[in-house]
C-alpha cells in the first residue's frame, strides 16, 4: 500500500474494509475523483450505476434487508442529495442499515454561491440516525467508521456522509485504513435482556387466558426466528405479524395466524388481535396499520413488548411488562426460562384457532382466484404465484394494489425475510429498483417485483439498469389506470366522488421491450398461468402487465373498506 492516498481512494478503502462488496448510485460533477478512485483502485466492490438516486437508496435498502449487511448508495451534490432523501428515510425507519454517500461541493467554496450548494448536514439530520458532512481527508476513515458503528449496534437505522469535492484530493495516511469486522453485519454487539424482565415476561404469558404474539420486522431482523418458532410450538400460542413483520414464523406454521391490521389482515386474522386478553407485541411498534387505528388491543388488554429500542416501550399503550434487548437474545432468554421452570407443554390452542381462521380467510379468496372474470382478479394473480414461485422466491411489492392482496393471501412457506415492501413511509416506484438490489443480494433466489401501473411510471427508466447487467427478475404490473388506493379510499371517504385519480392506460409491456425486457400484455385470464409460467422460467428480466380489475370495484384486504 502506498505511503499516502487521497481523500476518495480512502474511501473506497474505508468501505471496502468493512465489508462492503456492492455500492448502487449515480454520477455526477462533484463524484469526478470517487469515481476515478473506484475505476483506477484494485478492489472488491462492484459499482451498479443506477438512473435515479432514489432508485439507488432503495436498491441498497432491498440489499441490506436480504444479506443483514450495510447497504450502501451514492449520489452527487444538489439534486443528487436531495432525490437520495426518500430511501434513506424509509431505512431509517423501518430499521434497516443503509449508507447514503453524497459528494458535495468544496469546503473552500461554501458560502460563495457555488452551483449545488445545499447544506447536506442540515437536510439529512432529521431523516438519519447518524450523519456528517466531511470537512477534511484524514478524517474519512474515522467517520466511515462512525457510521458503521451507529447503523449496526442498536436498533439498526440509515446514516449519511458528505464527500466535499476537494478533499477527496487530499492527502490520507492509508495507517488509519481499518475496520471493526463485527460491524460488517447488524445487528452487531447484540445486548441482552435484564433477567427480571424475563422472568415477568414468562409470569405474564403464562397467566394469560388467550394470548396472541404480534411480530414486527425485528424479529426477522434479529435472525429470532428459531427461537419464536420453539416458543409458540411449546406453548401452542398464535402469532401474528405486522407486514413488516412476515417471515417471522413460515406461514405455513400450525400457529401463524397471517397479517393482522387494517392492511393486508382480514377480518378473520382480525378476531385473534380482538380476541386476546394479552398481546406480546414482538419487535413490533404498534403502530396505525398492525393494530387497525389502534382499533385493538381494546383498553384493559395486557401488553407484553420485547424490543431493541426502549423508545418503543410503553410508547403506545401501558405496558405491563417491557423487556429491552435484542430479539434472538431475548426469546433465548423467554425459552430458558421456560426450560428452568419445567414448563412447555401448555397449550393456549393456537394450532385448533389458527387452522379456523385460515380455513374461513381462504373460503372467501378461492371464489375470486378462481374467477374467469375480466378484468383479471387481483385474488387470481396471487393464486397463480403461489403455485408457480420456488419456496426460496423473494418477492418485492410496492405498497399500492399488490401489496395487501400479497400479504394477506400469499403463504410464504419459508421463515425469513422472503417479502419486501416499503411500509414506512410507503413511496411509490420502490419495487422495480429494490427488487434489482434484493436480487445482488441473493442472486440464486427467484427475485419478483410486484407493482401497479401508478408506480411503475415512477421508476420505469431503472428497467434499463436491469437489462443492462441482465438480471432475471420477473415484474408483475396490476394494471388498473389509476392512482387506485386513493381512488378506493375516494369512494368511501368521499361519497365516490373521484377527482384526479386516474390517467391514460399505458401498455407497460410495450415500454418494458423497449428497454430490451422481454415482456408480455395479459388481458384474458384463461392466458394467465401459461404467460406467469413462460416470465418466471426465463434466463433473463421480464415483465408481465396484468389488466387487473380496479382497486375500487375490488374486494381488497383494506379493513376499512371492508366493512
Amino acid at each position: 500500500m502506498p505511503n499516502t492516498m487521497n481523500g476518495a481512494q480512502a474511501m473506497v478503502r474505508s468501505l471496502e474494509a468493512h465489508g462492503v462488496e456492492h455500492i448502487f448510485g449515480l454520477c455526477g460533477d462533484t463524484t469526478l475523483p470517487f469515481y476515478d478512485a473506484m475505476m483506477r483502485l484494485d478492489h472488491s466492490i462492484t459499482h451498479v450505476l443506477t438512473r435515479d438516486e432514489r432508485s439507488a437508496t432503495y436498491m441498497a435498502d432491498a440489499y441490506s434487508r436480504v444479506t443483514g449487511r450495510v447497504g450502501v448508495c451514492e449520489g452527487p451534490s444538489g439534486g443528487g442529495a436531495t432525490y437520495i432523501l426518500p430511501g434513506l428515510i424509509e431505512a431509517n425507519e423501518s430499521s434497516y442499515a443503509v449508507l447514503g454517500i453524497t459528494t458535495d461541493v468544496s469546503v473552500a467554496s461554501y458560502g460563495r454561491y457555488p452551483l449545488t450548494e445545499v447544506d447536506q448536514e442540515a437536510l439529512m439530520r432529521p431523516l438519519t440516525k447518524w450523519n456528517t458532512v466531511i470537512r477534511r481527508a484524514d478524517h474519512i476513515p474515522r467517520m466511515v467508521r462512525q457510521a458503521f458503528r451507529s447503523m449496526t449496534t442498536g436498533r439498526p437505522g440509515a446514516a449519511h456522509l458528505g464527500l466535499p469535492y476537494d478533499i477527496q484530493y487530499d492527502a490520507v495516511s492509508p495507517d488509519d485504513i481499518w475496520a471493526d469486522g463485527n460491524l460488517a453485519r447488524y445487528p452487531a454487539y447484540r445486548v441482552g435482556p435484564d433477567a427480571d424482565s424475563i422472568e415477568h415476561a414468562a409470569e405474564a404469558i403464562l397467566s394469560a387466558r388467550s394470548p396472541l404474539i404480534v411480530c414486527g420486522g425485528g424479529v426477522v431482523i434479529s435472525g429470532a426466528m428459531d427461537e419464536l418458532d420453539r416458543l409458540a410450538t411449546r406453548l401452542d400460542i398464535p402469532v401474528a405479524t405486522s407486514i413488516s413483520g412476515q417471515g417471522s414464523l413460515a406461514e405455513t406454521h400450525a400457529n401463524c395466524v397471517g397479517v393482522v391490521g387494517s392492511n393486508g389482515g382480514t377480518d378473520e386474522t382480525w378476531e385473534a388481535m380482538a380476541g386476546a386478553d394479552l398481546i406480546v407485541f414482538m419487535g413490533c411498534r404498534a403502530g396505525s396499520t398492525t393494530t387497525s387505528r389502534w382499533e385493538a388491543p381494546r383498553p384493559g388488554t395486557r401488553i407484553v413488548h420485547f424490543d431493541s429500542d426502549p423508545m418503543a416501550i410503553g410508547a403506545v399503550y401501558p405496558t405491563e411488562v417491557g423487556v429491552v434487548g435484542d430479539l434472538r437474545l431475548s426469546l433465548a432468554a423467554l425459552n430458558a426460562e421456560l426450560d428452568r421452570r419445567g414448563q412447555g407443554q401448555e397449550s393456549f390452542g393456537g394450532a385448533k384457532a389458527v387452522a379456523d381462521i385460515r380455513r374461513r380467510k381462504f373460503e372467501s379468496f378461492d371464489a375470486l382466484a378462481q374467477s374467469s372474470q375480466a378484468p383479471i382478479r387481483p385474488e387470481r394473480v396471487i393464486a397463480t404465484l403461489q403455485r408457480l414461485l420456488p419456496d426460496d422466491a423473494t418477492i418485492v411489492s410496492d405498497p399500492g394494489t399488490s401489496c395487501p392482496y400479497f400479504s394477506a393471501y400469499y403463504t410464504l412457506p419459508r421463515a425469513g425475510r422472503h417479502f419486501i415492501t416499503n411500509r414506512a413511509h410507503g413511496a411509490l416506484g420502490y419495487s422495480l429498483s429494490a427488487a434489482l438490489g434484493a436480487w445482488y443480494g441473493r442472486p440464486g433466489s427467484k427475485v419478483v417485483g410486484l407493482m401497479g401501473d401508478g408506480s411503475f411510471g415512477f421508476t420505469c427508466g431503472e428497467l434499463e439498469t436491469v437489462a443492462r447487467v441482465g438480471a432475471p427478475i420477473t415484474y408483475v404490473v396490476f394494471s388498473n389506470s389509476s392512482f387506485g388506493w386513493i381512488k378506493a379510499s375516494q369512494r368511501d371517504d368521499c361519497g365516490g366522488r373521484y377527482y384526479n385519480v386516474d390517467f391514460n392506460r399505458t401498455d407497460q409491456a410495450a415500454v418494458a421491450a423497449a428497454f430490451g425486457v422481454k415482456s408480455w400484455r395479459v388481458e384474458n385470464p384463461d392466458d394467465l398461468e401459461r404467460v406467469m409460467r413462460e416470465a418466471i422460467a426465463h434466463d433473463g428480466p421480464t415483465l408481465v402487465d396484468v389488466i387487473c380489475q380496479p382497486l375500487e370495484e375490488a374486494k381488497a384486504p383494506v379493513r376499512r373498506w371492508m366493512g
